[in-house]
């Protein structure tokens, strides 16, 4: 049996070898051990599975039985959205999305011109976010601040009355119109139509020391709109919160899930709320 490294390398070697599934099928192993190696893969979509005689994690219900060449393992942790039901996610993803971008295709334009006509500066503005397992992707968006606006405050948050905006970008963003061209995005697949908010890659570190379980989110897709936004947290509002809401989302994801949350946030561009 070859050998890839040692525990306390997990990630990357999770991330160097492409790994969808580990197995942990040592009984020597500590649990402090496979509590480190949860922990340092909580941000990448891997399942984690280990022995039924590794009891101290068989008193959580939440973790299953599944077996492995007719080996009963105990899964700690399983991949969300694979299989069946993963591909039907992504095949809605792309049939929405391409169907919004024809349909939607004369509006992008009108915004494209007016961005051009009322401001300087490129219509699209493109930004580095972080994605599924840590990958960084750039995210699309139609411009509402000025073209400069990082140039000296570098990655923060856009406030409400953010005086960075420009006033046509203050009507895109009230009715969520500067996010059209994320469509895009997923239907590349950096993205999906729901999942949580994809973070600006200078903000990851500082998030993920300073709130457990930040990297959870990064188990699944980013999304354009999430179960957190449709319960009033997006923007500037609670970080711990908003986490919790994307932790709900990936632990209780659902096909049915999905389609309530893109009815909620479509009702709720229609009234303006943001």
């Amino acid at each position: 049996m070859q050998s890839l490294g040692k525990s306390q390398d997990i990630l990357e070697l999770v991330q160097k070898h492409r790994l969808d599934t580990l197995f942990i099928v040592s009984p020597t192993v500590p649990n402090n051990t496979i509590l480190k190696i949860l922990h340092a893969c909580e941000g990448v979509p891997v399942q984690i599975n280990v022995l039924p005689e590794l009891s101290e994690f068989i008193r959580d219900s939440r973790n299953t039985i599944t077996f492995f060449d007719g080996i009963p393992a105990l899964q700690l942790r399983e991949t969300p959205m694979q299989g069946g039901r993963g591909i039907v996610k992504r095949l809605i993803d792309i049939v929405l999305s391409a169907s919004a971008l024809i349909v939607l295709s004369p509006l992008m334009l009108t915004i494209t011109i007016a961005i051009r006509l009322t401001s300087p500066g490129r219509a699209i503005f493109r930004q580095e976010r972080v994605g599924r397992g840590g990958k960084r992707f750039k995210i699309y968006k139609f411009r509402s601040m000025r073209a400069d606006a990082e140039k000296k405050v570098g990655h923060v948050w856009a406030e409400s009355d953010d005086p960075r905006q420009t006033p046509l970008g203050k009507f895109l963003r009230r009715w969520s119109l500067d996010e059209l061209p994320q469509f895009f995005n997923v239907l590349k697949g950096d993205m999906s139509l729901v999942g949580p908010r994809p973070e600006m890659s200078g903000l990851i570190d500082t998030f993920s020391e300073s709130i457990p379980h930040y990297l959870a989110r990064q188990r699944v897709k980013s999304g354009m709109t999430g179960w957190a936004q449709i319960n009033g947290f997006r923007g500037n509002t609670s970080l711990e919160e908003r986490i919790s809401y994307d932790r709900y989302y990936i632990e209780n994801w659902s096909l049915a899930l999905d389609i309530k949350i893109i009815l909620k946030t479509l009702w709720a561009i229609k009234k303006g709320s943001r």
